[in-house]
């Protein structure tokens, strides 16, 4: 009993580090001038600026998948016509 007592102890004093650590991590990103904070903030803008650019790619490839179909759906007509010219031009001979 005596062990666990001095293992629980042992661990609430290091959770208590821990949890000082912790808040003086937090303290630090709050202010802008610490150099943790600073690499936060830029890593944040560089998220944003990749989830900006990332949802316009999307848009984009979603504009460009539309006018694959419509070139696709023309090269189909164009096709048909092709083959009805052809059939033409082989009854006209």
């Amino acid at each position: 009993v005596a062990a666990l007592q001095d293992e629980k102890n042992s661990l609430m004093s290091e959770n208590e580090i821990l949890n000082d650590r912790l808040e003086q991590l937090d303290d630090s990103l709050d202010d802008p001038n610490t150099v943790v904070a600073k690499k936060y903030f830029h890593a944040q803008l560089q998220l944003e600026q990749l989830q900006e650019e990332n949802f316009r790619l999307e848009a984009a490839k979603d504009d460009y998948r539309v006018h694959c179909e419509d070139l696709e759906k023309q090269l189909i007509e164009l096709q048909h016509r092709n083959n009805e010219l052809t059939s033409l031009a082989e009854e006209s001979r």
